[in-house]
């Protein structure tokens, strides 16, 4: 299944009998593209996402994939449409991190069908990609937190979606394994939204960034211009400044402080 392009339009959404905690956020993002979703904790990154894969239903606003809106869609189209990989992680599954793995596989099965072949082979497929194999049988809760972070993408993959949604995905994850997760992500033909801490990996993955400030989208545009000075500073609340690399002409952002929170 190929990439598909996802849309928000004016979104909001608030807790039952409580004011909206997210407001107007709008984007489009073309297939195969990676956005970025970066700000302050409790700016609404999370809420976003959770929007966007369907946990949420919108209080104002719609999101469609290719189009559609997919609270038009069964849940079952949903989930072969949209796979998730959260930051929260269940504390123990009696399975093993092979059977989490093919628990993406449920939404392509019809009815109770026993899982075949061919969904076989796509889970031994993602886990070698994501250097798995070696694990497969082990429970899920003696896993790291790390591999359990890995496990978690390898069932999204699994369910080969067109619109892949991450949670922070690099969290708990080394050097190495960060590294190998950003270059499998840039060669997926699928469609990414990311939330981020880390202003320099949006520069680094990201088509696209989206900055949210108290649930009010204040930016969006490539990283070069979402992230600019002034932008961080009014979502972050310091002081940051650009500078460029040499010799490779890159750029970063360097932080401070704002006055006030030194005095």
């Amino acid at each position: 299944m190929s990439a598909a392009s996802i849309s928000a339009t004016d979104l909001g959404w608030g807790p039952r009998r409580g004011p909206d905690i997210l407001n107007g956020v709008s984007f489009t993002l073309s297939a195969g593209r990676r956005l970025g979703v970066v700000g302050a904790n409790g700016a609404g990154k999370s809420t976003l996402l959770r929007l966007l894969y369907r946990f949420h239903r919108p209080r104002s606003g719609t999101v469609r994939i290719d189009g559609e809106d997919i609270w038009a869609m069964p849940p079952r189209a949903a989930a072969r449409r949209v796979a998730a990989v959260l930051q929260e992680q269940p504390t123990d599954f009696a399975l093993s991190l092979r059977e989490i793995a093919a628990l993406g596989r449920v939404p392509h099965r019809r009815g109770g069908a026993a899982p075949g072949e061919e969904d076989a082979a796509i889970v031994e497929a993602v886990l070698r990609r994501l250097d798995l194999s070696g694990l497969a049988e082990r429970r899920f809760g003696a896993l790291s937190g790390g591999e359990k972070q890995r496990a978690m993408l390898a069932r999204a993959l699994v369910q080969e979606p067109q619109v892949l949604i991450l949670d922070e995905p690099t969290n708990h994850l080394d050097i190495r394994h960060r590294l190998e997760l950003l270059e499998m992500l840039r060669g997926l033909d699928v469609t990414i939204v990311t939330s981020l801490h880390d202003l320099d990996l949006a520069f680094d993955l990201c088509d696209e960034v989206l900055v949210l400030s108290r649930g009010e989208m204040i930016a969006l545009g490539p990283p070069e211009t979402a992230l600019d000075a002034a932008t961080v500073a009014r979502a972050f609340a310091v002081t940051a400044r650009r500078e460029r690399l040499e010799p490779s002409g890159r750029s970063r952002l360097t932080y401070a402080l704002a006055s006030r929170d030194r005095s």
